[in-house]
């Protein structure tokens, strides 16, 4: 199973890293992600440059698409030959938004009817596209789940996880990462943002 972590000129490192990395600790289970770019090479936010794993068009053979956020997004948006290039779809893919990556999953119409989390700088942009934006950190309905927080990555890539090998492997990748002395709080947190935000399980 593979994961395209679609990473955007001016992208925020800790969505797309954490995501990435979280999910990569279950390789050895058959569940991968790529930093997957429209670009060979992207610059973060603050001027780190990477280089993509998988070009865009991986995000049609992925199991699961998660869009990170940046300080371009409302540029992303706007780009109608970028937004091509991103043909998911829900009833055969996980899909998974991370803080401004909601107004990429609303731009493609991904959203319509469902509420949204989001961060508060995005907050006024993703409600301006009739959105309803949650108090919450995460939320999912079916194949479709946002995040609002950069922090709250690491609750999008349990999702992934647990949705794609189940909740034992997401407790073993959380457990491996969480602060020494913090681990059971940290799983257990994690999976409670989950089942909380979980809406409708398919």
């Amino acid at each position: 199973m593979r994961v395209a972590v679609v990473t955007f000129d001016g992208f925020n490192e800790l969505d797309s890293f954490i995501a990435s990395a979280l999910i990569n600790r279950c390789r050895k289970n058959g569940l991968e992600a790529f930093i997957t770019t429209p670009t060979p090479v992207v610059a973060s936010m603050n001027g780190v440059e990477v280089t993509g794993q998988r070009p865009m068009e991986f995000v049609t053979e992925a199991d699961v698409v998660l869009i990170g956020s940046g300080v371009k997004a409302r540029e992303v948006v706007a780009d109608d030959r970028l937004i091509s290039r991103l043909p998911l779809d829900p009833s055969r893919q996980l899909i998974g938004a991370q803080c401004s990556g909601a107004l990429v999953l609303a731009r493609l119409g991904l959203l319509d009817g469902m509420p949204a989390c989001t961060d508060l700088k995005s907050r006024p942009f993703v409600e301006a596209r009739n959105i309803t934006v949650l108090d919450a950190p995460f939320h999912a309905e079916g194949n479709i789940a946002t995040a609002g927080g950069c922090l709250a990555s690491q609750y999008l890539a349990t999702w992934v996880i647990t949705r794609t090998l189940g909740e034992d492997a997401a407790r073993d990748v959380l457990d491996y990462v969480a602060p020494v002395g913090e681990n059971q709080e940290t799983v257990e947190r994690a999976l409670r943002a989950i089942h909380a935000g979980e809406a409708v399980r398919h």
